[in-house]
């Protein structure tokens, strides 16, 4: 059974000088926070909207195209072939010369792919600007957890991950309604409305580049923002983490990669890439069958959204106030699968996307704790090494998940059999996971 009830030992209140120190600690993480994790949000929710806003553009793309659901799946899942591939040295990349620069790249590339993938005439150029989305988008993700283990201590970080990673259900929420109308903007200009929400959705990219270089510093020791003793406090706080940790002789690139608690990690996050990209990619696909027109399927695809993001943050500080990561993060994987093989044994339409919103939600819930370990046993050049490896090789379920579903729905006529599949993986994987990786106890 999976345990998350051991919580670390509460220590007394601090008094007099401690806990002023206390207090002046807390406040300066949550200045941090307010100056770091909005702008970060922002652009994570636009990374998130060029990502999957082809499961709303294929709800006309694919007649206009005449994509089948084969074809389809492999298009949405081979924009991670490219993403997998640029994963580990874009991180290296950005760990050589800085955040804020190789960010402000990233997302200036992405933009211009984005906005350029409204102009796709058949399976050729679909496929080929979904890989070119994937090797621009290249270590965004991972690059920013790597930035936020320089910026915040270890004991704060699920909490931190959790906020950031709200972006992916704040995505949904504003994403699936923006993406539903802009469908209906069929005809304007010409354009077909799948076109027009690949324009819209993809500008702001372009326009949030040039800000990373202003409002991001690469460590706390260049934010000007922060007075000189604010600065030194927050580098002896994350430092005292890092001298936490075991000692790490430094280890070369391939020995990270290699390293069975980072497969691990990287098989387990494969499990969940698949859940997750098996709700995403074809859940408008499977609300527009119970007979909604583009609006309406936009809305009702944003309630397992809703969901997903008071959960997300609620389990992240949970891990941070326990103290327990591996745990947390199993349970939530192994919920996500139960409740998406439920919904596929469901008929009902409510009952349905009740059991979609709660494995959307467990899906998400999974990823603060989950990031939160890598930076327990790893730091600096091999933290990159490490945590861009393990979304590098688990992101590859991003290309598998898609294209079997897709298969599978054209031999079958339907997207259960598919979802259904991963959901059952996703519970043996993350049962896997708990039972060998967790901290043993004494």
């Amino acid at each position: 059974m999976i345990d998350v009830s051991a919580a670390r030992p509460i220590a007394a209140e601090p008094a007099g000088a401690a806990g002023d120190e206390t207090l002046a600690d807390a406040r300066l993480i949550r200045r941090v926070t307010l100056r770091l994790i909005p702008f970060l949000m922002v652009c994570y929710v636009i990374a998130n909207l060029n990502r999957v806003n082809l499961s709303f553009a294929a709800l006309q793309m694919n007649h206009d195209l005449a994509l089948s659901a084969t074809t389809y799946g492999f298009g949405a899942g081979v924009f991670f072939v490219t993403y997998c591939l640029c994963e580990v040295p874009s991180n290296l990349m950005l760990h050589k010369i800085g955040a804020s620069r190789w960010i402000a790249r990233i997302m200036a590339s992405w933009g211009v792919i984005a906005v350029a993938s409204a102009f796709i005439t058949g399976p050729i150029s679909f496929f080929v600007m979904r890989l070119l989305l994937g090797a621009a988008e290249a270590g965004f993700y991972p690059g920013v957890l790597f930035f936020l283990t320089l910026w915040f201590p270890a004991a704060q970080r699920g909490r931190i991950i959790g906020l950031f990673f709200a972006s992916i259900p704040i995505s949904g929420i504003i994403g699936g309604p923006l993406s539903g109308w802009l469908l209906t903007w069929n005809g304007l200009a010409g354009l077909h409305g799948w076109q027009w929400l690949y324009i819209v959705e993809g500008a702001p990219a372009i326009v949030l580049a040039p800000l990373v270089l202003l409002l991001i510093r690469d460590n706390p020791a260049g934010a000007a923002w922060l007075s000189p003793h604010e600065r030194t406090r927050l580098v002896a706080m994350i430092a005292q983490g890092q001298r936490d940790l075991a000692p790490q002789p430094a280890r070369p690139v391939h020995r990270v990669v290699l390293d069975p608690r980072v497969l691990l990690l990287a098989a387990t996050f494969f499990s969940n890439v698949c859940l997750m990209n098996g709700i995403t990619f074809f859940l408008p696909q499977i609300v527009k069958g119970f007979g909604l027109g583009p609006l309406q399927t936009g809305l009702v695809v944003a309630l397992p959204s809703v969901v997903a993001l008071v959960v997300l943050i609620w389990w992240g500080r949970r891990s941070d106030a326990m103290g327990e990561r591996h745990g947390h993060a199993a349970l939530a994987n192994l919920v996500g699968g139960a409740a998406l093989l439920l919904a596929m044994l469901l008929h009902d339409p409510q009952a349905r996307i009740a059991a979609i919103s709660v494995s959307f939600a467990s899906t998400l819930a999974f990823a603060p704790p989950f990031w939160a370990i890598p930076g327990s046993f790893l730091s600096g050049r091999a933290a990159a090494a490490g945590i861009a490896t393990i979304s590098a090789l688990g992101v590859t379920g991003g290309l598998v998940a898609p294209w079997v579903i897709g298969l599978l729905r054209d031999a079958t006529g339907d997207f259960r059999i598919g979802l259904g599949l991963f959901a059952c993986l996703a519970m043996v994987v993350t049962c896997v996971f708990y039972a060998i990786g967790r901290p043993r106890r004494g």
